[in-house]
């Protein structure tokens, strides 16, 4: 069995100078160097001061690498700009970059064109499309954001449109009647 590479260090947390400004943690190259990156693909799996892991993506920067805080993770771990953050991460060897639901998985068991489709997407756009099913919590919800994710795929001839999933996606977990 192969075991997934993995890689424990501490950094500082910082804010670019860049517009808008970014919060980030630094990683050093030679940190991460045995995970095997291969061209712009590099997802991994982050643990901060050993809470529990999140999926990311380590950015190129000056010859190294750093991962990115929103504002809602940093506000739950109560970090500020100057803390020291226990970084551990492991590389993520999933086929999407993230966790595909249940839901999304069976909807493309079911539909081989929409699979194909979806597997002919760029990993970004891919991404973008599952996180918009994740999104919600309601298991209902997240079957209708599948179907109708799969649906708009289809109809654009396989183009990733994000506006029209984003629109189309949010129209079918509304609470509102559609009609």
């Amino acid at each position: 069995m192969l075991t997934v590479p993995k890689a424990k260090f501490v950094s500082v947390l910082e804010v670019t100078d860049s517009k808008p400004p970014w919060h980030i943690l630094r990683v050093p190259k030679a940190k991460v160097g045995k995970f095997g990156f291969k061209r712009n693909l590099r997802r991994v799996i982050c643990s901060l001061n050993g809470t529990e892991p999140f999926n990311c993506a380590l950015f190129p920067s000056r010859g190294d690498y750093f991962i990115t805080l929103s504002k809602k993770l940093r506000e739950k771990l109560k970090l500020e700009v100057g803390d020291r953050v226990a970084i551990e991460l492991r590389k993520d060897e999933s086929k999407y970059g993230m966790p595909v639901p249940d839901e999304f998985a069976e909807v493309l068991r079911q539909d081989p064109e929409g699979e194909r489709l979806f597997n002919e997407l760029s990993p970004g756009n891919q991404r973008l499309m599952l996180k918009l099913v994740v999104f919600v919590k309601d298991v209902d919800k997240r079957i209708a954001r599948s179907l109708v994710g799969i649906e708009l795929l289809k109809k654009n001839k396989g183009k990733f449109v994000y506006h029209e999933q984003h629109d189309a996606m949010r129209l079918v977990s509304s609470s509102k009647p559609i009609f």
